[in-house]
């Protein structure tokens, strides 16, 4: 998935120029913390109706990229 480019955003006056989504404030790290507690992808999902599957896979997809 190479397109994450088009959801994964950086600015560097939105979150200190942490990797959000979509121009929200919701950052790349933040679904990771929510994952990591234990929440499933269909509950950060349900808490954040403006996100998508597609972004939760972009996360994925900027991180293997960046690792």
């Amino acid at each position: 998935m190479n397109h994450y480019k088009d959801i994964i955003t950086i600015e560097p006056d939105k979150r200190s120029g942490q990797p959000c989504i979509r121009g929200m404030r919701i950052t790349v790290y933040d679904i990771f913390e929510y994952l990591a507690s234990g929440m499933t992808v269909a509950e950060v999902l349900n808490d954040f109706p403006e996100l998508t599957e597609t972004d939760i896979r972009a996360c994925f997809a900027y991180a293997a990229d960046s690792a």
